[in-house]
C-alpha cells in the first residue's frame, strides 16, 4: 500500500493485512472441485497406461479432503498415491489453499510414503517466486510408514496481496527411484480476522516519503485494504500533533487514508513527522502502528516511459513465476507498481526491475476473465514517489490446447451375464474439454480383444449391447477389452482413451438330460466290472459339467460321479434278481457365475442279468447199488437216475451218458432211466451173478453256458434167471421162481478229517476190522450149524433176517444156495408155507420151512 499516486500489488509499504480465522477444511490442502477432476484424469492415465502403474516400492497419499466422483471412489486412494511421484503430468500442479493468516510453524500438507526396501528421502528443491517462507520437507517413521510434512518457516509472513501464488518443486527418493512433482501453494485473503502487520506494526514503523508540494489534504497512505472499511473500523492518530513543528493536523478519514494537512507541506523540507496510529475493530480487537512521514524537496527530475501502451500476448499455459513483459522508464532510481487493478491477482512487477510476471495459473477454463487483463503501471523515483508516469499495460492470454478431454467415468469396468438382451445400456460416458468447455467432442470405439467384434457398440456416449451373447459354446464367452477414444478439436489434436473392459459371465439355462440305456452283464461278474457309461449333455458350457448319482443305495451298482461310468459293486444272482432299474440323477456345476445355482435331472438305465451256469447238477442219491435177475430176451429198467440244480429250479433238462463199467454194453439210457439190455446177439448167458459198476455222467443240456456236469454211480448186481432140477430116484422136477428186484438206496457224507485223527482212525478201524473179522466167523460156524439141522428151518431164516449187516440180497443169495442144496426135498420148496417181513426194506415175503426159499410178495 501506499499513497494515493503511489498504490500497486507491489506494495512498497505494509499496514493492516486480513489473516482468515481456520475454517472447515483449510486445516490441510483442499483441492478445488475443477481441479481434483483434472488432477484425477491426468494422474489416471499417467499412471496406468504411460507410466505401467505405480512402482511397487513407493506410494503416496496425501490427507487433504479431496471430493472426487463416487464412481471413482475406488481409484482415488490410487491417483492421491502416486500424485508426486509422476515425472511427467504436463506441467499438472497439486494446488493447496492457505490463508494468509496462517503464522510460522503451520502444517501445510502431509503426506504418506511406503519405502519397504530403502530409506527414503524427501527434498524442496526450489521455490518459484523465491522465498524462504517454507521449511524442508520433514520425513519420520510412523506405524511402518513414513510421513512427510511441509510448514511454513519462522520468517513466514504470507500476503496474498503481495504474492497468492508459490509453486514448490519436491524430490522423492526411494532407492534407485527418484521422481519430482509440483505443489502448488495458492495464499488466500481472510477478511474474518484482522490484525496489524508488516513494517506499520513493528516498532521502528512505515516511513512514508512525500514531497513537499504535495496537495494539501491528499491521500498519503492506506491503512486499510479496500472493504475494511465497511466492517466498521476506527482509527485515530493518538500523537501529538502540536505546531509550530507540526503545519497542521494529519487525519484519516472514513476509508483509511491518511491525507496531508490542510495548510499542505510546503517548506516543510526535510521534516519528519511521527504519528502513532490506533486501529480499532470492534469486538475487542484493536492494534496499534506507527507512521513516519519524511517531507522531501521537490524532484529535480522528471520520469516517463518510452511507451504510453503496450500489449503483450502470452499464452495460457504460463506457470506461476513466468516472464511476461520487462518494463522500462527513464528517471533516477525508478521504482515499479501496479496501480490497477488493486488487488491483482493474476500479475505482479518487481519494484526495481520493473519485471512483470504472473502469479497464479493463467486457465481460461477455470478463469475467463484473464483472457484479457488491463495492468496501469506506474514508476516513479525512490526519494520522489511523486516524481512519476503511467503505463497501460495490456495482457492477451490465447488459449493453449493444453488439456485432453476429462472424462466420467475413466476407467469403464461392468459385468453382465450372458442373458443380457440386446440394447441394454451398459454405460454413459460423460467428457468435457477443459481447455474449451461446451465444445463439441468426437467418441470412437475401438477393440481390442477380440479384436473386430460386435457384440458391444457405442451410440452417443452410451455404451450398450449390439448383439446377443452366448456362452454355451466354446470360446464365445468373452472378455471384452476395448476403449472409448474421446478427441477434442482444438490444436494441437488432444485425446482421451477410456479403458473399457466389459466381462461376460455365463448363466445356467439349461437342465441336464441322459439317454435311457440298457446294459447287460453275466451274474458272475467280478465286482468293479464296467458296465457301460451314462451318456449325459447339457447345453450349457461347459457341456461335461455334471456329476452322476444313483438315487437310492440298495441295487448292487455304483455310477462314477463325474465320468457317468456304471460299475457293478457286488456279487448277482440270477435266481434271486434278474432286471435291476436305477434312476441316475444328473446335476449341472460350474456354468453359473453363482456357484449355488444348479438344475438337475435324470433318467432310467435298464441292467439285466445274463444267467450263468454256475451250479453242477446234482443226483439223489449219488451213489446206487441194487439187483436185478435178468431174463433171457427181455430188458429191464434197472433205475431212473434224478438229477436236480437245487439253486436253480428252472433248470430240468440234462444229458446223461454212461462214461465206465458198462462191459460188453449190456446197459444203456433212456433219457434218465438206465435200461439192461439182453437181447443182443452173440452173447454168452451168465451163469453166475455178476456185479457192474456203472459211472453215469449227467451234463447241464441247457442254453446256459458253461455246461456243468457231474457223475453217479450205479452198481448193478447181475443175478442169472435160471430152472433148477433136482434128480430123484422117482422124478424131476423144475423149478422156477419169478423175483422182483430190489432197490437199494446209500446215502454217503463225506468227511476229511485231520492228520493225526486219520491215524488214531486208522489204527482204531484195523482193530475193529480184526475184531469184527473173529465175530463174523463165529456167525458163520453158528450159521452152518443152523443149517445143517433140517428140522429147525424157520430158526434159520429168522437168523438170516436179523443179519441187518448182510442185507436183503445177501440173504437171498443165501437162499439161492440153500434151494441148491436141499433139492432132495425138491417136492416141499414147492410149497411156501410161512410169511414174513423184511426187517431192512419193510417188503413182506413168503419162505418155505424146509427149504428156506423165498418170494418177496
Amino acid at each position: 500500500m501506499g499513497s494515493s499516486e503511489n498504490w500497486g500489488c507491489s506494495r512498497p509499504f505494509d499496514a493492516c493485512l486480513e489473516p482468515r480465522a481456520q475454517s472447515p477444511g483449510m486445516g490441510g490442502a483442499r483441492i478445488l472441485e475443477a481441479q481434483e477432476s483434472r488432477l484425477f484424469e491426468q494422474l489416471t492415465w499417467q499412471l496406468a497406461w504411460q507410466q505401467g502403474g505405480p512402482d511397487k516400492h513407493v506410494w503416496l497419499s496425501g490427507v487433504s479432503a479431496v471430493y472426487l466422483q463416487a464412481t471413482m471412489v475406488l481409484l482415488r486412494p490410487l491417483v492421491l498415491l502416486v500424485a508426486l511421484v509422476v515425472s511427467d503430468l504436463h506441467c499438472l500442479p497439486w494446488f493447496i489453499n492457505v490463508s494468509e493468516s496462517q503464522g510460522p510453524g503451520t502444517i501445510l500438507q502431509s503426506f504418506f510414503f511406503n519405502c519397504s526396501s530403502y530409506i527414503p528421502t524427501l527434498k524442496l528443491l526450489h521455490v518459484q517466486p523465491p522465498t524462504n517462507f517454507f521449511n524442508p520437507p520433514s520425513l519420520t517413521r510412523w506405524q511402518g510408514i513414513y510421513v512427510a510434512k511441509i510448514t511454513l518457516s519462522s520468517s513466514a509472513q504470507l500476503d496474498a496481496l503481495v504474492v497468492n501464488h508459490y509453486e514448490l518443486q519436491l524430490q522423492f527418493t526411494c532407492g534407485n527411484h527418484t521422481m519430482e512433482g509440483p505443489l502448488s501453494v495458492d495464499v488466500q485473503r481472510d477478511p474474518g480476522h484482522i490484525q496489524c502487520a508488516g513494517r506499520f506494526a513493528s516498532p521502528a514503523g512505515e516511513i512514508i516519503q512525500v514531497p513537499e508540494m504535495v496537495t494539501p489534504g491528499a491521500r498519503l497512505y492506506t491503512l486499510l485494504l479496500p472493504g475494511m472499511e465497511l466492517q466498521g473500523a476506527q482509527m485515530s492518530i493518538t500523537s501529538a500533533q502540536d505546531p509550530p513543528y507540526f503545519p497542521g493536523h494529519f487525519s484519516i478519514n472514513g476509508q483509511g487514508w491518511l491525507q496531508a494537512p490542510s495548510q499542505g507541506l510546503k517548506g516543510q523540507a526535510q521534516k519528519v513527522f511521527q504519528l502513532q496510529i490506533l486501529v480499532n475493530f470492534g469486538q475487542g480487537q484493536s492494534c496499534h502502528g506507527m507512521l513516519i512521514v519524511k517531507v522531501l524537496p521537490a524532484p529535480s527530475s522528471q520520469v516517463s516511459f518510452l511507451e504510453q501502451t503496450q500489449n503483450i500476448t502470452i499464452p495460457e499455459n504460463l506457470v506461476p513465476g513466468s516472464k511476461v513483459v520487462q518494463v522500462q522508464a527513464r528517471g533516477f532510481d525508478v521504482r515499479y507498481e501496479i496501480l490497477s487493478p488493486m488487488p491483482c491477482p493474476l500479475f505482479s512487477i518487481g519494484r526495481v526491475d520493473g519485471l512483470v510476471r504472473t502469479t497464479a495459473p493463467l486457465e481460461l477454463a477455470q478463469a475467463p476473465g484473464a483472457a484479457v487483463t488491463r495492468l496501469q503501471v506506474k514508476a516513479f523515483e525512490r526519494l520522489w514517489p511523486w516524481a512519476s508516469a503511467k503505463l497501460e499495460l495490456t495482457v492477451d492470454v490465447q488459449s493453449v490446447n493444453r488439456w485432453p478431454p476429462h472424462c466420467l467415468p475413466a476407467m469403464l469396468v461392468t459385468q453382465i451375464p450372458e442373458t443380457t438382451p440386446v440394447g441394454t445400456v451398459l454405460n454413459t460416458i460423460t467428457c468435457t474439454d477443459p481447455d474449451s468447455p461446451g465444445s463439441t467432442l468426437d467418441y470412437q470405439l475401438m477393440f481390442h480383444r477380440p479384436p473386430g467384434t460386435a457384440s458391444l457398440c457405442l451410440r452417443d456416449r452410451v455404451l450398450q449391447v449390439n448383439a446377443t451373447l452366448d456362452c454355451d459354446t466354446p470360446g464365445a464367452c468373452f472378455q471384452y477389452a476395448a476403449s472409448i477414444l474421446v478427441l477434442d478439436n482444438g490444436q494441437p489434436l488432444m485425446t482421451t482413451e477410456v479403458p473399457v473392459l466389459v466381462m461376460v459371465t455365463p448363466v445356467n439355462e439349461f437342465t441336464p438330460s441322459c439317454v435311457p440305456r440298457t446294459f447287460r452283464v453275466r451274474e458272475d461278474a467280478r465286482p468293479h466290472t464296467l458296465l457301460g457309461s451314462v451318456l449325459g449333455s447339457d447345453m450349457d458350457y461347459p457341456h461335461d459339467s455334471i456329476e452322476f448319482y444313483i438315487s437310492g443305495g440298495s441295487a448292487p451298482f455304483a455310477v462314477d460321479r463325474l465320468s457317468g461310468e456304471v460299475r457293478l459293486l457286488g456279487p448277482l444272482d440270477y435266481e434271486l434278481q434278474k432286471l435291476y432299474r436305477l434312476t441316475v440323477l444328473l446335476s449341472d456345476h460350474s456354468q453359473d457365475q453363482d456357484p449355488t445355482c444348479h438344475h438337475s435331472g435324470s433318467c432310467t438305465i435298464t441292467i439285466e442279468v445274463e444267467d450263468v451256469n454256475d451250479h453242477a447238477p446234482e443226483c439223489e442219491p449219488p451213489f446206487q447199488e441194487l439187483t436185478i435177475h435178468s431174463h433171457l430176451g427181455h430188458s429191464v429198467e434197472v433205475t431212473k437216475v434224478s438229477c436236480r440244480v437245487p439253486q436253480e429250479p428252472h433248470r430240468l433238462v440234462f444229458s446223461y451218458s454212461i462214461v465206465g463199467g458198462n462191459s460188453q454194453s449190456r446197459f444203456s439210457l433212456q433219457g434218465a432211466v438206465l435200461v439192461y439190455n439182453d437181447l443182443m446177439l452173440g452173447l454168452s448167458w451168465p451163469e453166475q451173478p455178476h456185479t457192474y459198476e456203472l459211472l453215469i455222467h449227467v451234463a447241464d443240456a441247457g442254453p446256459s453256458t458253461p455246461h456243468l456236469s457231474t457223475t453217479t454211480t450205479v452198481i448193478v448186481h447181475l443175478v442169472p434167471w435160471t430152472a433148477s432140477t433136482v434128480a430123484t430116484s422117482t422124478h424131476r422136477a423144475t423149478v422156477s421162481s419169478m423175483m422182483t428186484p430190489l432197490l437199494v438206496t446209500d446215502m454217503e457224507a463225506f468227511w476229511q478229517p485231520e492228520s493225526w485223527f486219520v491215524v488214531v482212525l486208522t489204527v482204531t478201524s484195523a482193530l475193529l476190522l480184526l475184531a469184527l473179522g473173529w465175530l463174523l466167523s463165529k456167525l458163520l460156524q453158528g450159521l452152518a450149524q443152523v443149517l445143517q439141522a433140517p428140522n429147525k428151518p424157520a430158526q434159520a431164516l429168522l437168523l438170516n433176517s436179523s443179519q441187518g449187516t448182510e442185507g436183503p440180497i445177501e440173504g437171498f443169495m443165501e437162499a439161492q444156495k440153500m434151494e441148491t442144496t436141499q433139492a432132495p426135498s425138491s417136492v416141499m420148496s414147492l410149497h411156501f408155507d410161512g410169511r414174513a417181513q423184511d426187517s431192512r426194506t419193510g417188503r413182506d415175503y413168503l419162505f418155505n420151512t424146509h427149504t428156506g426159499a423165498r418170494r418177496w410178495v
